[in-house]
């Protein structure tokens, strides 16, 4: 027996908003009905003004009417309100969820990590207050002049309705021309997007090697391709757009027309006024499906965008709530662990396991390619193990809150990454700034002295990405923020990599004051100033543990296959 599919999770935000949208339904009933005030008040004064030539007749009805026009614009004020307070509501339920969802998807590599979903969010959300979704909500009031239509005659009621057919025809026209070029246009305006924002990480690298001329050029044609497509979904919907205004016109002026006729053979209920009523209201019935089909373009990229953040949702569920763990004290164990790349099948750690003790530090060597950066990925829970466990005082770290172990853990990557801000802001991980915590970090890895020294000492900014330090500085402000706050487990991918000598003492020194401290440290290293504060060495190679153990027992053994080797080689020549 089949099930019905369970709503998104896009699709139960939207439908929560479903008493705003009721709301505005019928403030959009009760202003469309008076857009029939202005036909009222043309009946009362062909009937009672000009029949009684009363001065006071004339006025009252003008202000009624002028009342009506009033209460109208009140409730397509209030209506709009309603409805931008629906998308402020879309807003507040899912901004959060969206912005967390882009963060995962691109940790784990899925289509989706980009800023493209926050733009169709925002689409999305916008769509709520426009001008075409008012409009379908006042299609159903045109049931009603449809009625009125065939009170006064059924002849000109149901030319009405054949009226309205025909402009849905031309709606459902408009959708197909141009839904697949407006789709078409709408990747090649993201491709271009986002070749643009690689351009310009790399623009040091173009600049330097004279790249600018080609890379242009490659910019350009997508730029043409995604203009192209664009300017042909614009040519079709302008043409179904013409078109739609027409038959309205032709519409309005065949129901006068016709209302005429009908008058001639005493067929026209209500007398000659009613002809003229007659012709308003027709045009009233197709002017909804007008504006529809003129903001069309405008229901198709809403929809494509709904469509890619639907998807982006599926495929980053939100974490279910998790129990709160007790603070890390940084026991380290490592079981059986097999991972690979978000993505791929290819296996990067082939399966091993070690373990740590609080206070431990681990230095992990290899050749490149080896799989140190990924280790370290998995270490802080980054990527999950296809098989086997990281975990951190027994608990598993890949689905631990990190929200919640984030302030007990460090972590250096390998490509340094700064935010706009204060140094100090920095150090501090974006949180509440502790002075004291953030100057001892800082101690720690030897950058008291140069930051005070700075313009404005902790307050002075690092520019973006860091632009206002140098290599080595932002190195170390980075390796600062991971020490802040004396976590319990601390992973740095080659933290000395932009160090002079200067800065390895330093490094060297903060991981040895740390650890006797009890913070247990992985560090993953091609440059041996960090084996003297070693307390184990792990050796990695294709992806498999080579050797591990105490630093003094791997390192002899390192040098005595070293030896053997030298020795065979010697031999063979």
């Amino acid at each position: 027996m089949s099930q019905n599919k369970p709503p998104s999770e896009l699709q139960q935000a939207v439908s929560a908003l479903h008493p705003y949208f009721r709301q505005a339904a019928w403030f959009s009933l009760f202003s469309s009905l008076l857009v029939l005030a202005p036909s009222g008040y043309m009946l009362e004064v062909y009937d009672r003004v000009v029949n009684s030539r009363s001065y006071m007749t004339l006025a009252m009805e003008t202000l009624l009417v002028l009342a009506a026009y009033v209460l109208m614009e009140m409730l397509e004020w209030v209506r709009s309100e309603v409805m931008h307070e629906s998308s402020l509501a879309l807003d507040r339920s899912l901004s959060h969820r969206v912005f967390t969802a882009i963060f995962e998807a691109n940790l784990k590599r899925l289509p989706g990590g980009t800023a493209q979903p926050m733009n169709d969010f925002r689409s999305v959300r916008d769509f709520l207050s426009a001008p075409v979704l008012l409009a379908l909500m006042e299609a159903p009031v045109s049931l009603v002049f449809l009625v009125l239509i065939f009170a006064i005659s059924p002849v000109l009621g149901w030319t009405a309705v054949v009226s309205a057919i025909v402009q849905t025809f031309v709606g459902w026209l408009n959708e197909r021309s141009t839904q697949p070029p407006l789709l078409a246009a709408n990747r090649s305006a993201m491709a271009a997007q986002q070749y643009a924002d690689g351009t310009l990480r790399n623009a040091q690298v173009i600049e330097s090697m004279g790249m600018l001329r080609d890379i242009h050029r490659r910019w350009i044609n997508k730029q043409r391709e995604f203009l192209g497509l664009q300017a042909k979904a614009s040519e079709h919907a302008g043409f179904y757009q013409a078109i739609s205004k027409f038959l309205q016109n032709t519409v309005s002026s065949m129901l006068l027309g016709l209302g005429a006729w009908l008058m001639l053979r005493n067929q026209l209920n209500g007398g000659s006024a009613y002809m003229i009523v007659a012709s308003i209201l027709g045009g009233r019935v197709l002017a909804p499906l007008v504006q529809i089909v003129a903001q069309w373009q405008t229901v198709v990229n809403v929809r494509g965008a709904y469509g890619r953040l639907d998807n982006l949702l599926a495929s980053v569920p939100a974490r279910p709530p998790s129990m709160m763990l007790p603070a890390p004290q940084g026991k380290l164990q490592v079981e059986s662990l097999v991972a690979s790349a978000p993505g791929t099948q290819t296996p990067i750690l082939k399966g091993f396991s070690f373990a740590l003790q609080s206070g431990e530090v681990l230095a992990v060597i290899g050749p490149s390619a080896s799989g140190k950066t990924t280790l370290a990925r998995l270490l802080v829970g980054l990527w999950p193990a296809a098989n086997g466990k990281v975990r951190l005082d027994g608990a598993d770290v890949y689905t631990w809150n990190k929200l919640e172990l984030g302030p007990h853990m460090g972590y250096l990557p390998q490509g340094v990454e700064l935010f706009d801000g204060s140094v100090a802001d920095n150090i501090a991980r974006f949180g509440d700034v502790d002075q004291a915590k953030v100057e001892a970090a800082a101690k720690a890895v030897g950058l008291h002295e140069f930051i005070l020294a700075m313009p404005q000492g902790y307050d002075s900014p690092v520019g973006r990405e860091g632009t206002m330090l140098s290599g080595g500085q932002r190195q170390r402000v980075a390796l600062a923020r991971a020490l802040y706050g004396k976590p319990a487990f601390v992973v740095l991918d080659e933290p000395n990599s932009s160090l002079d000598e200067q800065g390895d003492v330093a490094l060297a020194s903060a991981i040895s004051k740390h650890a006797a401290q009890g913070t247990t440290f992985v560090v993953m290293t091609h440059r041996t100033s960090v084996l003297g504060v070693a307390d184990k060495i792990l050796v990695l190679r294709d992806g498999q543990a080579q050797a591990f153990g105490p630093r003094d027992d791997v390192l002899k053994a390192i040098n005595e296959a070293a030896a053997k080797a030298q020795q065979a080689a010697t031999a063979a020549t």
